[in-house]
């Protein structure tokens, strides 16, 4: 059976129906529903193709031509549908709702699938859902602290004690500096982003308090929703002040492994906010394996950057917190600690 579903519906209704999507592989690298499967109609040049023609020559010949392209791969279709959820329910999309969806789910639909669900308006529904949920207000606790506080390994210990977390790093494979991307994987699209972060939310109550890292709205490539950064910007945040002697060992502890080169590199790309004396000097400590002082050497960027973004907060909404190292038990123990004499 065949059933046209809002995205709306599909997630207080149908929300562990498994998802196809089928765009091109293009498309789906560019930004997906996070738990969907991608089982194209077109590869990216036959979907190029069909458009060209589509513009150049007409309509019918473009669908004329999409025929040739698909017949073929019917048989594929049904397999893959399969794979992903037996003979259904299943629900399935493509950029709009239009000819590409509604063509493979009535061939599920007719092949013995129970249960197929159309996403009226396609992924182009689904990003629009996405950029409305941010819209409103959330209850945010964020962790604020210089680099090298160990804010993430806070973060961690947090979930683990039943506190709702959200970590934007780990979602952004970034840690947010010009040396956050060392060790990680590649980062997802703007776009997929926000995807994987709505994910993130929404499993979450947001009736309740979630805590959160505090970082600029630019987390390598990926870029926080404007509406979502100026939440952040506005909420309290609980300040871990380290010593800087702790934060320096813990950043050569977390990036001394990954070797000279890489570390390098990252000196180079805050060349210019440095200075020349200190990227200089970063670079001969780097070269005599003195990570201790090429970590000095570069906090006193990254300190005064942090600095000033604290300055232009609300001091009512900023509560500093001392601690002595960078220890995350401690340091979550500290945090709610602060929370209860708050409330």
């Amino acid at each position: 059976m065949l059933n046209d579903i809002t995205i709306d519906e599909y997630y207080n209704s149908h929300q562990d129906i498994p998802i196809i999507d089928v765009r091109s592989p293009g498309e789906f690298q560019k930004g997906h529903i996070p738990h969907a499967v991608n089982v194209p109609l077109f590869s990216d040049d036959e979907r190029a193709t069909v458009g060209t023609c589509y513009v150049q020559e007409s309509r019918e010949k473009a669908i004329e031509l999409a025929y040739t392209y698909v017949n073929p791969k019917l048989n594929y279709f049904l397999e893959a549908g399969r794979e992903v959820s037996g003979t259904g329910p299943v629900a399935v999309h493509c950029w709009r709702g239009g000819m590409r969806s509604h063509a493979f789910a009535e061939h599920l639909s007719v092949n013995s699938f129970n249960d197929v669900y159309l996403i009226k308006g396609g992924y182009k529904a689904f990003r629009n859902y996405v950029l409305n949920y941010f819209e409103q207000a959330f209850h945010l606790r964020i962790i604020g602290g210089f680099t090298g506080s160990g804010k993430t390994n806070v973060l961690q210990v947090l979930q683990q004690r039943g506190e709702q977390v959200i970590d934007l790093e780990a979602l952004a494979h970034h840690k947010g500096s010009a040396f956050g991307s060392i060790g990680e994987k590649e980062q997802p699209t703007v776009e997929h982003f926000e995807n994987c972060l709505f994910e993130a939310f929404r499993k979450l109550d947001v009736s309740k308090a979630i805590w959160i890292e505090d970082e600029s709205i630019n987390i390598g490539r990926a870029k926080l929703p404007m509406v979502l950064f100026k939440q952040i910007r506005e909420q309290k945040v609980f300040f871990l002040e380290v010593p800087i002697e702790e934060r320096i060992n813990y950043l050569v502890n977390e990036y001394s492994q990954f070797g000279n080169e890489l570390l390098a590199e990252g000196i180079d790309k805050i060349a210019k906010r440095l200075g020349g004396q200190h990227v200089k000097s970063a670079h001969n400590y780097l070269s005599e394996g003195n990570y201790f002082e090429v970590a000095r050497t570069v906090l006193q960027y990254y300190d005064k950057a942090y600095s000033r973004g604290v300055s232009e907060r609300d001091q009512k909404n900023v509560q500093y917190i001392s601690v002595k190292n960078t220890e995350p038990e401690a340091n979550a123990d500290s945090l709610l600690k602060q929370i209860n004499s708050n409330e």
